[in-house]
This record gives C-alpha cells, sequence and structure tokens, in this order.
C-alpha cells in the first residue's frame, strides 16, 4: 500500500517511516510538512493511504480530509493527533480511523489493516460526516486535470457562470463545480452578495460609484474592471460600505 505521511514535526514523521519499516507491506510515497503540501503529493504519487496529522500550517488535518475526499481516487485517511479529545468521537462514529501520539506500533498496523479495507467512495461517504463547522481557508479546483489549490484570502470575487463558479483571484480565474449559495453560507464573513450572480470579497471593495444611466457598480481592489451591483443588494452593500 502507497503511503503518504503529514506532519510538519520531521521527528514525527520519521519516527512514523520507521513503524511502516518494521510492520511492512507499505511504501512510503511521500512525507508533507504542512496540509497543501499534503494534498498535492497525495495526487502526485497516487498515495492509497494518508497518514494526516491535525494540528498543522498552512491548512489543518480537517480541511485537508474534506479536499482530498473529491479527488478521482480519494485515499484512506488515518487521523493522528497529540489529543485524545479532539474530535475523536466523531472520527470513530465515522469510521476513520485516528492515532494518538506517540503512535503505537500495534496500534498503526491495526490501522493499516483499515486502511486497506477502505475503499474511495467510502471515504467519501466518510468525509459528509467529518466536522466541517470551520471555514476552508483554500478553494479546490483542476485545470486540464491537475489538481489547483486556490488561497480563500487571495480571492478576489466569485461569479456563477451557468453549471459553474468562476474564482477570480489574484492569480488568475479557475472553474469549480459548488453552488454560489453554499459558498456564501461558507464564507458569510469575508464576501458578500452584490448581485444574484456574484459574491465579492468585503476586503476587496474599493467604493461605490453611480453611472449616468443609475446604475451602480462595485470598485475591487486589484480587478481591472468594477462589477456591477444590483438593486436589490444595494442597499445591504452600501450599509456595509460605511461600516469598513
Amino acid at each position: 500500500m502507497r503511503v503518504l505521511i503529514a506532519d510538519d514535526e520531521p521527528l514525527a514523521r520519521d519516527r512514523i517511516a520507521t513503524l511502516l519499516a518494521e510492520i511492512g507491506g507499505t511504501e512510503v510515497v511521500a512525507m508533507a510538512s504542512d496540509g497543501r503540501e499534503a494534498i498535492v503529493l497525495c495526487e502526485e504519487r497516487q498515495a492509497e493511504c494518508v497518514l494526516l496529522d491535525i494540528s498543522m500550517p498552512v491548512m489543518d488535518g480537517l480541511e485537508v480530509a474534506r479536499h482530498l475526499s473529491s479527488l478521482l481516487q480519494p485515499p484512506a485517511v488515518v487521523f493522528c493527533t497529540a489529543y485524545d479529545d479532539h474530535a475523536l468521537a466523531a472520527f470513530e462514529a465515522s469510521a476513520v480511523d485516528y492515532l494518538v501520539k506517540p503512535v503505537r506500533k500495534e496500534r498503526l498496523a491495526a490501522a493499516l489493516d483499515r486502511a486497506r479495507r477502505f475503499t474511495g467512495e467510502r471515504f467519501r461517504e466518510v468525509a459528509e460526516h467529518l466536522p466541517n463547522q470551520q471555514r476552508r481557508t483554500h478553494i479546490c479546483a483542476r485545470i486540464r486535470g491537475n489538481l489547483k489549490l486556490v488561497p480563500v484570502d487571495e480571492v478576489l470575487y466569485f461569479l456563477a457562470e451557468d453549471k459553474y463558479v468562476v474564482v477570480h483571484w489574484t492569480g488568475g480565474e479557475v472553474l469549480i463545480e459548488e453552488s454560489l449559495r453554499a459558498l456564501e453560507d461558507e464564507f458569510s464573513e469575508k464576501f458578500v452578495r452584490i448581485h444574484r450572480n456574484c459574491l465579492l470579497a468585503i476586503e476587496r471593495i474599493g467604493g461605490l460609484q453611480r453611472v449616468p444611466d443609475g446604475r451602480v457598480f462595485a470598485d475591487v481592489r486589484g480587478a481591472s474592471a468594477p462589477l456591477e451591483v444590483s438593486r436589490r443588494n444595494l442597499p445591504a452593500l452600501r450599509k456595509l460600505v460605511r461600516e469598513i
């Protein structure tokens, strides 16, 4: 079984790798020191199992698991944690295994046995029950088949077009298959609806301007053109602009 180890502590990664070598039957295809790297390496190296620390920089293990569930071939995920009360009840109820540090060889071997029986489809089912109250820090998209992680803090606005949502960010544009309403619910503290088809990052609002025909546009810091504001959303947006 192809295994990826994701932990921000080098000693912890080395210890897991040593235990895996003693247990046998696995190949460590990559090691990651943060959550973003874990997702990228998992897809690149086609890992079948990810030993995933929960507390990591850039992106924590819970968010990583949510993104991994969207891969074409999701790996089995075994959570690692230094705290035996860190949402373990939720993981156990969802049949996602977990290990409490320091990891024991016998416990790791048992987790690997479970991982071998854990299909990608089953992981998608489990992922629906993972704690998701915490907002994502990245948006997951695909460009010509390759995974692309866009930092939410770099998104200028979301624009709905046909069946997709176009993510306009500081690095360009990507398409995602998520609804604008779901994005609005998840990121309500960071984005405001300015039109039925557009969510604008609050910190990117540069002001409002009215054109001769009466329409109102929002200036967007970092964008090449302003965005039209609907009459329905204008009162709330004006109030917000006065407050920021």
